[in-house]
């Protein structure tokens, strides 16, 4: 007798269907869109055109967080954005409301920050008619965002909030505006929620998710490196944002490859492991920008000669990078005799500020796996004892370092508490002191200035998304706000502003905000009456003549002015001035077992410079260091 054979069929899972609720108004569909998107904060500060969308978030699960001001609270949520990676949301009301986010979103485009921004608009009859408070956001903020959006219909809501998220969070992350007319937000209809699907196929010509690196090309690398004799790992945010920090790691062992990062990529790697050369470029390690570039005689002027001293690299595997000014210095000179490999989930990057030699679209962490997998398959690998020994050579020559305080008593604050005998405070030592206190594990934020390079020179990063700073932009005012905002995010971490008295008075009202929603930020400000940073460039560029950078009052130089014990007290939040160094240490530990916001007014001179400093436009051959 014959078998039969019986061919089996399994039944094909049914794919997710949209779903329909019941009828709601336009705001309580897009609060519930927010939720189901998962968001969890949002920083918000409510006017005309966005109160009926704050009336909706007073009944949902989403914690609304009430800055006092628009532009600190859209910083706060790229603060939450960058401790967590998840798009954070801030919301402002039409016109003005609206456009005091725009530092913010143009912040987030800049440094490839997910970020959701909301406007509450005018009704749409109104539209262009120069209406009370309205302004065309779309319009505004069109070359500073992913995308964009003016819900005309009620039954676009969910499709609209879903893909905003989508976009902001996938492939480049970035900034999504979402311009929310209030005559949408009082219509009522029935919600139709899209599924994952839906919203990708709605998106046909975004395909940045799904790029993955050439096989052929990942192979090349391998056949560039087994060829090098002096290979650099330059790695930037692309590093943090695919989460390929791990796999960075791993590779970086495994091929025995120094590895430099930029600013935005601090933390991808940590500083504190052998293969680190910390970061590069302007302000970066002396030892990074030689082994990319090559160590050359210090010249005096740009019209010298460039005379080289030792090779840089030979190859320079570009991870995540876009090769930015403040990175590279003259274009042409940067990496001059390497051959280059720039590996970037945006094609855009490749080759707009230099050739690369091979470019490679694809997603860094599949990439980096992929690659680690064809390096496991090495019988031999080269370990570049010779480069090895010069990088050495260089770390020993050039640590980042103080510079001679001989003329603190030129800095008039500081003349009233002259002590025979007492030290005072560099910015240097508090960064320092800071990271030893903490065991190089609080995540940081800064402000944009002087302050902000030291924050990056003298605490040693382990971990990704602990430094958060605005980096492209360079926006005053970030760091106390974005502090607020990964503190929300990172509760169980340390979370320190690092700023200058220039950068904390932008946004000084967010005192209020951590007062009121027990945030336990803390903030050292490092107060040297002056735009530091400005004050460097006129000491090199302009012979020392001060051009409106003194912060201080001028008919009282020997006061620090404003008095930030007495502004901080006036928001109910602890502050202490420190000015010995002998007081440092205690006032630090203070600071950090405070379980409240505390904020910590550092007396520093004005006269201390950062170094390195590769002036802008100029080379490695220029590098005061």
């Amino acid at each position: 007798m014959s078998k039969t054979a019986i061919k089996k069929t399994t039944k094909k899972a049914a794919a997710p269907k949209s779903e329909v609720g019941k009828a709601m108004f336009g705001r309580d569909i897009f609060v519930e869109a927010l939720e189901r998107a998962g968001v969890e904060v949002i920083f918000a500060y409510p006017g005309g055109a966005s109160m009926e969308i704050h009336q909706s978030l007073t009944k949902s699960k989403i914690r609304t967080i009430l800055p006092r001001h628009e532009q600190g609270g859209s910083f706060a949520a790229e603060g939450y954005a960058r401790a967590t990676g998840k798009a954070g949301v801030c919301m402002g009301t039409s016109g003005p409301g609206a456009t005091n986010l725009v530092t913010a979103i143009a912040d987030a485009y800049l440094d490839s920050c997910p970020l959701v921004a909301i406007t509450g608009q005018v009704a749409q009859s109104m539209i262009g008619r120069g209406a009370f408070q309205e302004t065309d956001m779309v319009g505004v903020t069109m070359p500073i965002v992913k995308h964009s959006y003016l819900i005309t219909d009620i039954n676009d809501i969910p499709r609209i909030v879903a893909e905003a998220f989508y976009l902001a969070e996938s492939g480049r992350p970035g900034p999504v505006v979402i311009d929310f007319p209030k005559n949408v937000q009082q219509q009522k209809a029935q919600p139709k929620w899209p599924v994952f699907a839906d919203i990708k196929a709605g998106l046909r010509g975004y395909t940045q998710p799904d790029h993955r690196a050439d096989d052929l090309a990942l192979n090349e690398i391998i056949g560039l490196i087994e060829k090098a004799e002096r290979p650099v790992l330059y790695c930037g945010g692309g590093i943090i944002t695919s989460g390929a920090a791990e796999e960075l790691k791993k590779f970086a062992e495994a091929t025995n490859i120094p590895v430099t990062t930029t600013l935005m990529g601090i933390g991808g790697f940590p500083e504190t492991h052998p293969l680190s050369m910390r970061w590069l470029g302007m302000h970066g390690y002396a030892p990074a920008n030689w082994a990319v570039s090559g160590e050359f005689k210090q010249r005096k002027d740009p019209s010298e000669p460039m005379v080289k001293l030792k090779d840089g690299a030979d190859l320079l595997l570009a991870f995540g990078v876009r090769f930015d000014d403040r990175v590279t210095g003259k274009f042409e000179e940067f990496c001059k005799n390497g051959t280059i490999v720039h590996i970037d989930i945006d094609p855009s990057e490749h080759n707009k500020n230099k050739k690369a030699q091979l470019a490679i679209v694809g997603d860094l962490r599949d990439a980096l796996k992929r690659l680690n997998a064809l390096v496991a398959k090495r019988t031999t690998a080269k370990k570049f004892p010779a480069w090895h020994a010069q990088i050495t050579e260089w770390k020993t020559k050039a640590p980042f370092r103080f510079t001679n305080p001989g003329q603190i008593i030129d800095s008039d604050h500081l003349k009233p508490y002259n002590k025979p005998g007492e030290e005072y405070i560099l910015p240097q030592m508090v960064i320092d002191e800071l990271y030893n206190l903490t065991k190089g594990d609080a995540i940081i934020t800064t402000g944009v200035g002087q302050h902000q390079m030291f924050a990056g020179q003298w605490y040693k990063y382990k971990f990704p998304r602990q430094f958060i700073t605005s980096a492209g932009l360079g926006s005053m005012g970030y760091g106390f706000p974005a502090a607020l905002g990964a503190k929300v995010a990172r509760p169980d971490k340390q979370v320190v502003d690092i700023d200058g008295d220039g950068s904390f008075l932008m946004n000084v009202q967010e005192l209020a905000t951590a007062k009121v929603e027990h945030i336990a930020a803390k903030a050292i400000i490092l107060n040297n009456q002056h735009l530091g940073m400005v004050v460097q460039w006129e000491d090199n560029f302009f012979g020392g003549n001060r051009g409106h950078t003194y912060l201080g009052d001028p008919s009282d130089r020997q006061h620090v002015y404003p008095d930030y014990v007495k502004v901080c007290t006036s928001f109910d939040v602890p502050c202490e001035r420190v000015v010995y160094r002998k007081d440092l240490r205690a006032a630090l530990e203070r600071m950090l077992a405070s379980e409240t916001a505390y904020v910590l007014d550092v007396v520093t001179p004005y006269t201390e410079h950062v170094l390195p400093f590769i002036p802008a436009g100029r080379t490695v051959a220029d590098m005061i260091w």
